[in-house]
């Protein structure tokens, strides 16, 4: 339940920042979110530790969901008065809410979507602060350990739920066109009508269009319990506001607990068209796939996207053949506009993971058994040092190299959208990336497509945030 003081409204044709409609509003949790403890709270309003600034910058993410901006500072600029508080009390807790957007309210209560995403904020936030802060640095040593931790974050977080098989992760781009866009709806309601639910990265674009698709699917297949998961991180939800049709919101800790849960949770994996954040996810993948320990684990991996991106895909098959070998597109399927042989072929591909975790007796849930190896899941700070020092040449263990050029986009991305990176670049001007030639030329014409192609960014003229030393 809420109650809420509505703040005055301009009425000018152009509104001052400082007018925007606002609420202030007390919010009680109806479930969904477990009894914090006092230290939990303590945490959580802790500004001199940081917390309190990190619940304020996801809490405003969620509460402006389905915003189309893809720059992190630009909702806290439109709402630069917003604040949160969480209370302690008997019964549980109090959300408080001060000057938050007037769109999260109808009719002065706060949509009940948007309620349980705020209440997944503090859940994970709590639950990160608590069970996985500094002081417990010494318990995340071991590539074991920290897969029990994203265990345990997903645990927490309720999406671990016994049942077939039946969870396909959708990876793309947040910037992409309209027809692409279609598709991926076209491909979320032939995944909906068979039975399949969906996870993503929460936000728009490639994101929004499956879970899309799929709802309307399920509707018709009269589904009532479906799941629409959106995996995110701090430094990604700001930039990436969590769509209105995600059901269960998960902030995984950093980019590599995130790729982690998406890879335990998932059954199988569909890439959409995207930029550099698409790019990492498939590195991310095929260099575990590609490790020995993996070599014979069925995991369903298809790229797809409409006739029109069939030179995106062609320009990231060359390059995976190029860097990474043809072992590496064994480990794939591209299939162009057809969303019903896509929807097909991951069925069939689930079906034969489902007969592998019998014989295995792996649980359907979370994928033991694959195999991260540690160097995938220590988490990698895109400073201009690291990214100058990164490895890419041939002749390296393939998954190792497939690894450095993972952290490769990975800082691409933290320069494009993540508030740290876009900082650092402010500061230090752009990350340069060093490599064996013909390997950085094929980088460099990968990442001038993307430019191109307009996939760095929603609006506005992008400026690089890296240069290609070639």
């Amino acid at each position: 339940m809420t109650t809420t003081n509505p703040s005055p409204q301009g009425a000018a044709v152009k509104i001052p920042v400082s007018t925007l409609p606002t609420v202030d509003a007390n919010i009680f949790p109806k479930g969904g979110l477990d009894i914090l403890s006092r230290e939990e709270v303590a945490r959580l309003r802790d500004a001199s530790g940081g917390m309190h600034d990190l619940l304020r910058r996801c809490a405003l993410a969620v509460l402006t969901s389905g915003s189309a901006s893809d720059d992190p500072r630009a909702a806290q600029e439109l709402y630069p008065d917003f604040d949160i508080e969480v209370h302690q009390q008997d019964r549980g807790v109090r959300i408080d809410l001060r000057n938050a957007p007037a769109m999260a309210f109808v009719d002065g209560h706060i949509i009940r979507g948007v309620a349980e995403l705020l209440f997944a904020v503090v859940r994970d936030l709590a639950f990160t602060a608590i069970e996985l802060g500094p002081e417990y640095a010494g318990e995340l040593e071991t590539s074991a350990d920290i897969t029990d931790a994203v265990f345990r974050l997903l645990r927490n977080a309720r999406v671990l739920q016994p049942g077939d098989p039946n969870l396909v992760v959708c990876w793309g781009g947040h910037s992409i066109g309209r027809d692409e866009y279609m598709y991926t709806k076209q491909v979320g309601y032939e995944l909906g009508l068979r039975g399949l639910d969906i996870c993503t990265g929460c936000g728009p674009g490639a994101m929004k269009g499956p879970m899309k698709g799929a709802t309307i699917a399920h509707a018709k297949q009269r589904r009532s319990r479906t799941r629409y998961i959106g995996v995110t991180e701090p430094g990604i939800i700001a930039a990436e506001s969590p769509n209105p049709i995600v059901n269960h919101l998960v902030i995984m800790p950093d980019i590599e607990k995130r790729l982690e849960a998406f890879v335990r949770i998932g059954h199988g994996i569909i890439v959409f068209p995207g930029g550099v954040g698409t790019a990492e996810e498939i590195l991310y993948l095929l260099g575990i796939l590609l490790h020995p320990d993996n070599a014979d684990l069925p995991f369903p991996l298809i790229l797809t996207g409409p006739t029109i991106a069939a030179p995106y895909f062609e320009q990231i098959d060359r390059f995976i053949r190029l860097t990474l070998g043809d072992a590496a597109a064994e480990r794939y399927e591209i299939v162009i506009g057809d969303p019903v042989a896509v929807a097909k072929k991951m069925g069939a591909g689930i079906r034969r993971v489902r007969e592998y975790r019998i014989e295995q007796k792996d649980s359907f849930f979370f994928n033991w058994a694959i195999q991260i190896p540690e160097d995938y899941q220590q988490p990698f700070v895109p400073s201009h040092e690291a990214m100058a020092a990164l490895q890419l040449r041939p002749g390296r263990a393939v998954h190792d190299l497939a690894a450095d050029l993972r952290r490769a986009f990975s800082g691409i991305v933290a320069g494009n959208v993540k508030e740290d990176g876009m900082r650092r670049i402010e500061e230090f001007g752009p990350f340069e990336i060093h490599g064996e030639p013909a390997m950085m030329q094929a980088l460099d014409a990968l990442l001038r497509a993307f430019v191109e192609q307009r996939r760095m960014k929603i609006a506005g003229e992008y400026r690089p945030c890296y240069r290609v030393v070639t």
